[in-house]
């Protein structure tokens, strides 16, 4: 993979424009369903945000390159869904991938509106379940509700950390960059993580609670 991205990397750093475009379609691509299974789109937005810390690419302008690209990626998907009903699900090219279909259908129905928050987070579901909440009829304005801040915590997930990471190894090098970007950075990524630490958290034990609930009601029946 790394002789993949290197030269990309390489090439897009002398070429700004064209780096907040691949982050862009990066983005938008990995939430395509079948297709956002195989484009390393967090793996492309990573390394290029590398190049931040060096003063190659601005902090705001590749977040909001990767959240409008998610946001974008992640709506087209539900409103394909959301137009085709449940037989997109059936059709060519998702019935090539039965498993991952009933996965995320399994994921949507037994979470909801939760579903599609954590989906973000998980690959290849991300790719899924988006077009699996339209084709099941989710209502548009509860699929934005919990979409946009998702996205909003994807994407400094994403990016935040590799410049905390590269802007270290310049100041410890001796390497030039741009002092303020990583101390300005280190509350809001902490916010990030630890709202993605938290959200997680809740929904691991609200699961536990659900499954205990389950089985304590089918030992009564039984």
């Amino acid at each position: 993979m790394s002789s993949l991205i290197d030269p990309l990397v390489a090439f897009v750093s002398a070429h700004a424009w064209l780096a907040y475009l691949t982050i862009f379609l990066a983005a938008l691509l990995e939430a395509v369903p079948v297709l956002g299974s195989l484009v390393p789109g967090s793996t492309i937005i990573l390394a290029l945000s590398a190049l931040i810390p060096g003063g190659n690419l601005r902090l705001a302008a590749v977040l909001a390159a990767a959240a409008s690209g998610a946001v974008l990626g992640d709506g087209t998907a539900f409103w394909i869904g959301h137009r085709s009903k449940h037989e997109i699900l059936s059709a060519w090219p998702m019935s090539r991938y039965p498993g991952v279909v009933a996965q995320s259908k399994g994921f949507f129905n037994r979470w909801g509106t939760l579903a599609v928050f954590f989906a973000r987070f998980v690959p290849p579901v991300r790719a899924f379940v988006p077009i699996t909440a339209g084709a099941l009829a989710m209502p548009p304005s509860r699929f934005y509700a919990v979409n946009i801040p998702a996205v909003l915590l994807w994407a400094p997930a994403h990016v935040l950390p590799g410049v905390l990471a590269v802007s270290a190894l310049h100041e410890y090098s001796g390497l030039p960059h741009h002092t303020h970007i990583g101390k300005l950075i280190w509350i809001p990524t902490v916010i990030v993580i630890a709202a993605i630490v938290g959200a997680t958290t809740w929904w691991r034990r609200r699961r536990r609670g659900i499954n205990l609930a389950a089985k304590t009601a089918s030992e009564r029946t039984g």
